[in-house]
């Protein structure tokens, strides 16, 4: 998959391609449908397959004092439409000259002529230009005056009749819900970054740790979690384990960190980038009387996620 920030990028062979548009925070599976939808209408038309999005994240740039919230920071969110099999990435900087563009110039100017879409495949809810004034409908409309095609998709439910939602997935995260989480997402939840020093700690108590900052992530509720993880290297395999993300009471810390121990694994993680995939919250973080408390509760907390991990099916992409 190729990305590109500028129409000028585009080669011949991108032109007239089946576009797939929005925002796409979490790639969770409301957002696959449409771009399957796309994909369908791409075999269709012989054409090749876009998603074009936005990067920063529209509320990001409307919100700068919003605390974290993405679910898929660019990266992440790039690595999971690549595997949807899409073949270019068109990423429009979203800035105040983006923001007060009308609805009917940024179709114009973004989608017709800067990546002179064939088709354009976009969710109920898509909403854009200044004052998100323009709306699938008026998208239908432009396309039919300025040739081409659009498909919007219709409001999608999952089991248990909660709609697809980056919102939702959001909320359940923040509330401690992994698992109804990965049910919209159609993965697990992960967090992945460079693995950082710590104060190794760890080590002293039998339990070393893989330790990741959040970044831009969306915060989820602190505590115990059973994970899996693994380094990005081609064919690294997943590994159970257990970790802790919060600030760390019982020894004085005071920055939010992830803390991922892996079950028999020995390996040196230190610069690596390793994923970690949330599968279930199993308590809140707490502070300890000493380190002795802490290593039998980790201990305890251990056993309890290798016995939920062994039940679980493995639900974490590839």
């Amino acid at each position: 998959m190729r990305i590109i920030r500028h129409p000028a990028a585009l080669e011949p062979a991108d032109r007239g391609a089946v576009v797939a548009v929005g925002n796409f925070d979490g790639v969770h599976l409301g957002h696959q449908i449409v771009i399957a939808r796309a994909a369908e209408r791409a075999k269709e038309l012989s054409a090749p397959l876009a998603v074009l999005t936005f990067e920063p994240h529209p509320y990001a740039f409307f919100h700068p004092e919003a605390p974290p919230f993405r679910l898929t920071p660019f990266r992440a969110k790039a690595q999971q439409i690549e595997r949807l099999g899409v073949d270019l990435l068109a990423v429009l900087h979203f800035d105040a000259e983006l923001a007060k563009i009308s609805a009917e110039d940024f179709v114009h100017e973004q989608i017709a002529h800067g990546i002179d879409a064939r088709h354009v495949v976009a969710g109920y809810d898509f909403h854009f230009g200044n004052r998100r004034r323009g709306t699938p409908a008026l998208l239908e409309q432009l396309g039919k005056a300025l040739g081409f095609g659009v498909t919007v998709v219709a409001p999608l439910q999952a089991a248990g009749g909660a709609l697809y939602s980056s919102t939702r997935i959001r909320e359940l995260l923040s509330a401690g819900q992994p698992r109804p989480a990965a049910a919209l997402l159609g993965r697990s939840f992960e967090i992945e970054g460079r693995v950082e020093r710590g104060d190794r700690r760890g080590r002293t108590i039998g339990f070393p740790t893989a330790n990741l900052e959040l970044g831009d992530y969306l915060r989820p509720a602190k505590g115990v979690y059973a994970i899996r993880a693994r380094t990005e290297e081609a064919g690294a395999p997943w590994c159970d384990g257990v970790a802790n993300l919060g600030e760390r009471p019982t020894v004085g810390g005071k920055d939010l960190r992830l803390e991922a121990h892996l079950f028999n694994f020995d390996g040196d993680l230190y610069g690596r980038h390793l994923r970690v995939a949330l599968v279930e919250h199993l308590r809140p973080e707490r502070k300890f009387g000493g380190l002795a408390e802490l290593k039998a509760q980790i201990a305890a907390d251990a056993a309890q996620a290798r016995a939920i991990l062994k039940a679980e099916p493995f639900g974490a992409a590839d």
